[in-house]
């Protein structure tokens, strides 16, 4: 299996913050904003969007972390949920974070998990790879990277907070 860098550190900064400012854009009341990662490398980017909205809008936006695992439609054995979700979401804006965009399962399985937690007032998705192939009607408000790629292919996102290293990689068979 070869593996080709597609984006490099540099790159997914500068994704981040293009992201953080359509957020800001996007949104009037940005008090009314909570961001939710999806675990795991969803954590970290909602984590990095919260430092930038508090740089840039010197606002402190609550952040939760959601396990979809416990609402996956495609496994059998009973999951513990690991989320941890202290702020009420009724009535707010959630603003999920994943890493990449595939079939759209993982989002279903989220948005599943946060209506037994309450019931917002609406759900935009922001991820940093949309790598297209969706099974599902979903589709991100913010996108970092489109990335079109085959149904071979494997993208993999490394972050520093949990990969030493911030980058995306690209894994395709070998010939």
């Amino acid at each position: 299996m070869a593996k080709k860098e597609i984006i490099d550190s540099i790159t997914m900064e500068r994704a981040i913050t293009r992201i953080t400012y359509e957020i800001i854009e996007r949104n009037k009341d940005l008090e009314k904003i909570v961001l939710i990662g999806i675990k795991t490398r969803g954590v970290f980017l909602a984590q990095r969007i919260q430092e930038r909205l508090k740089q840039l809008e010197h606002l402190d936006i609550p952040m939760g972390i959601l396990d979809t695992k416990p609402f996956r439609d495609d496994r059998k054995v009973e999951e513990e949920d690991t989320s941890e979700i202290d702020v009420d979401i009724t009535g707010k804006d959630i603003i999920l974070i994943d890493d990449v965009l595939y079939t759209g399962r993982t989002i279903r399985a989220a948005i599943d998990g946060l209506v037994v937690l309450g019931r917002p007032a609406r759900v935009q998705l922001a991820v940093l790879i949309d790598r297209g192939h969706r099974e599902l009607p979903i589709r991100a408000d913010y996108v970092g990277k489109n990335i079109p790629t085959s149904q071979e292919e494997e993208i993999i996102v490394e972050m520093e907070e949990f990969d030493d290293e911030n980058r995306v990689l690209i894994r395709q068979e070998e010939e």
